[in-house]
């Protein structure tokens, strides 16, 4: 008679609680900024209201936006300092 391969059970990997939500925090909630608050807080050295942060992020994003078009224009998959 032949043998029988049998398959070996894997154990699978416990999902640790910081990876666990990792996978859900991006699924929900308001897009997140791409500049840090308290960066830009001490960068400026004054006080800065809370809708400059989503104004400036949309200035950053528009920039990124523009030299991403400005690359792929000129045939290159690669951001370089005089795209902005």
């Amino acid at each position: 008679m032949a043998k029988r391969k049998t398959k070996k059970k894997t154990a699978k990997k416990k999902t640790t609680k910081k990876a666990a939500k990792r996978r859900t925090s991006r699924k929900k909630g308001p897009v997140e900024l791409i500049i840090s608050k308290s960066r830009t807080k001490n960068a400026a050295g004054i006080n800065v209201s809370g809708e400059f942060y989503s104004a400036l992020d949309g200035a950053v994003r528009s920039m990124i936006s523009a030299a991403e078009q400005r690359a792929l224009d000129n045939g290159r998959k690669t951001l370089r300092p005089y795209d902005l």
